[in-house]
């Protein structure tokens, strides 16, 4: 009998050819995907380019876009994992009649990461760093949505001096967690899970071919990109620690502060189920009532028609929230200053 006619030899070699025929074309799909992914993302951003600058915080840069013209800025910090891009519409708007300005945290965007923890702490004295570095003088209107509520509040707490008035739009709130039902905290783990999966993937392209990156090129250009993934990953798993921090920000003062809220009666978002809806509405809108009482001059709009991203969904809100506050300091400065 010849050697090679072994059946077991004969197995464990065509097992052998198999295996590194696997591996190869492993190989060469993770190739081509890797390749996919840069090719896309370089032409998103040549027909997209970034508006604004980059300006230095200290060894990195953060992206920052400022339009209009006003003596208080408005400053606009995005919700968990969200770019510039999410206050489009609002901006567009606001410039008309005042200096407003959004940017991206580090890592996300057009902005470099950063090599510190992505708490809200940090966040908010990336924040004031990169106002400061950029030349925007205080006192500022602070505009946070979602997570962003956290930043904001939290710049506030540390900074009052050179904040001038609040809007929070649909914030966040520091014991969500812990109120809201636990068959929420329980989606929240597996949405956490998929995160982890986007980020792994996101080199190789698998997020863009899945349709998970939008129509909108503007969007995909800043945002469909792994750092602004891992970054918007690290975000959710230190979420509880900013709410711990956010928590410390006990009293903003006499600040202006403007609560504007979704409506509980408009359509859930996709992610909660039917039978989650009315609990989760209830909690939250107690939350945001006592997200007013942060401020002494604290007050509540409901968006109506509104979900969750009330910039998006009704800009015209959030945009006359703001034209309220610019006309109320321009008054107060106006009776403050000397007359002749």
């Amino acid at each position: 009998m010849l050697a090679n006619s072994n059946p077991k030899q004969s197995g464990g070699h065509w097992l052998r050819i198999f295996l590194r025929c696997a591996l190869l074309l492993s190989i060469l799909l993770a190739g081509s995907g890797f390749l996919y992914e840069n090719i896309s993302e370089a032409r998103d951003r040549r027909f997209h380019p970034m508006p604004g600058e980059r300006i230095d915080v200290g060894g990195y840069k953060m992206h920052i876009n400022c339009t209009g013209q006003g003596t208080t800025p408005v400053i606009l910090e995005s919700g968990l994992g969200d770019s510039f891009v999410s206050w489009s519409k609002v901006q567009a708007q606001a410039a008309k009649f005042t200096r407003v300005c959004s940017y991206d945290r580090a890592g996300l965007g057009y902005s470099d990461s950063s090599p510190r923890p992505r708490t809200s702490n940090v966040m908010a004295e990336e924040m004031h760093t990169l106002l400061h570095n950029a030349r925007i003088a205080p006192p500022y209107i602070l505009v946070g949505h979602s997570m962003g509520g956290f930043n904001v509040r939290l710049f506030a707490y540390h900074y009052r001096s050179e904040v001038a008035g609040i809007v929070l739009l649909d914030s966040a709130h520091p014991e969500q967690e812990k109120r809201l039902p636990q068959e929420m905290n329980d989606l929240e783990k597996s949405w956490l899970r998929e995160q982890e999966f986007l980020t792994f993937s996101m080199p190789f392209g698998i997020p863009r071919l899945m349709g998970l990156c939008g129509t909108d090129a503007r969007v995909r250009a800043a945002d469909c990109n792994y750092h602004s993934y891992r970054e918007g990953l690290a975000a959710s798993k230190a979420f509880s620690e900013s709410a711990a921090q956010a928590a410390t920000a006990v009293s903003l003062g006499d600040i202006p502060l403007e609560v504007l809220s979704r409506d509980p009666d408009a359509p859930a978002d996709p992610y909660t189920p039917d039978y989650l809806v009315k609990p989760v509405n209830v909690v939250w809108q107690q939350m945001q009532r006592e997200l007013v009482e942060l401020s002494s001059r604290g007050i509540q709009v409901m968006a109506k028609n509104s979900g969750h991203y009330i910039q998006v969904q009704r800009p015209d809100v959030v945009i006359e929230a703001i034209r309220t506050m610019v006309d109320q300091l321009r008054q107060t400065h106006f009776n403050a200053a000397p007359k002749p």
